[in-house]
């Protein structure tokens, strides 16, 4: 229970069916300013604890501090090192909630890991699937691959089936607490969205170097790779006759190439560090390759702990760093890093 809405809830409907219900917090040492929403602070744990005191449930506390500074803040600045893009809430999920949460739900005996992500997790053929939810806006699936497959009949996703809407309906019906906490888009250890803050708070700086056209001709000075992602345009700081946008980041050389629009566009990746959820991995299905794109087309090919994505129709921005996740249909089967582009 992070203090907000959606995991109020899920322990709402948890009690409401009949469920031996305790709240766990996790506390992960990213302390923001107070009323900033959706970011961890000492309020938002509070407010876990006050909802818990409203359903009249335990609750329970985890410092996983060091391991959110490893895992998933270390990774991020490890990898904006190289010139690559991560994606830290799939990390988080990766190593804390269905890790390290995971394995200490069990430590204490409990049947079941409840959250508040909008999937479905249900059972069919003597197989369990993780899928889709109901509400596409809030759809979560892309950030949940990673759940071990052994670890899907021990997961509860409360709200699979429930709009948005519906959720703070129940919320402000039953009088909680966090009925009106708003939530955040920006990263929960990114101070007001600036990325680069991240690196100068841990006293990390991030080496000026150029700016160069597909041609190899410089256009300008960037000021760190640390600032830059696939398809980004603004901030270039580089004037010429039409739009540019970032094509690559060369952390070897600290060069940051831009080009055209259409230069951007792709049909290959090659995938790492996988999680397969299904046996069932049809050669032909679809793939997001970021969280607001849609689903794709494409053909997956198999080498060796590697797979080769083929995409139907040219992919715009694949970005090294990011995650590309599979579907079949309603199904989530898997997904892995993506770590380059062919």
């Amino acid at each position: 229970m992070s203090g907000g809405v959606d995991s109020s809830v899920a322990a709402l409907l948890l009690c409401e069916a009949g469920y031996d219900v305790t709240g766990a917090t996790m506390l992960l040492g990213v302390h923001q300013d107070s009323g900033q929403p959706g970011r961890f602070t000492d309020e938002a744990a509070n407010d876990a604890a006050a909802v818990c005191a409203q359903l009249n449930i335990g609750h329970l506390t985890f410092s996983f501090a060091d391991l959110m500074e490893e895992k998933v803040i270390g990774k991020f600045i490890k990898e904006y090192s190289r010139g690559r893009t991560p994606n830290p809430c799939v990390d988080c999920n990766r190593h804390l909630k269905f890790g390290a949460l995971v394995n200490k739900a069990r430590e204490l005996g409990f049947d079941y890991l409840a959250t508040g992500h909008y999937a479905r997790i249900e059972k069919d053929n003597n197989a369990w699937h993780l899928l889709r939810p109901k509400d596409r806006i809030k759809d979560q699936s892309y950030f949940l691959y990673v759940i071990r497959a052994n670890d899907l009949p021990f997961i509860l996703f409360p709200l699979g089936d429930l709009s948005k809407d519906e959720v703070r309906k129940k919320a402000k019906k039953a009088g909680l607490k966090t009925a009106h906490r708003t939530e955040s888009q920006d990263i929960c250890f990114v101070p007001e969205g600036k990325y680069g803050r991240v690196f100068s708070d841990r006293g990390i700086v991030s080496t000026p170097g150029d700016i160069l056209d597909t041609e190899g001709n410089i256009l300008g000075r960037h000021k760190g790779i640390i600032h830059y992602t696939i398809g980004q345009r603004g901030g270039l700081g580089v004037s010429a006759k039409q739009p540019l946008y970032v094509l690559e980041i060369d952390a070897r050389e600290n060069q940051v190439v831009v080009g055209r629009k259409e230069d951007l566009l792709s049909s290959v990746l090659i995938a790492g560090e996988l999680n397969l959820l299904s046996d069932n991995f049809p050669a032909q299905l679809e793939a997001k390759i970021r969280y607001r794109k849609k689903p794709a087309p494409c053909r997956v090919e198999k080498t060796g702990d590697k797979l080769k994505v083929v995409f139907e129709e040219p992919q715009e921005s694949i970005t090294p760093g990011q995650s590309v996740v599979f579907y079949n249909g309603e199904e989530v089967i898997g997904g892995g890093l993506i770590e380059s582009i062919d």
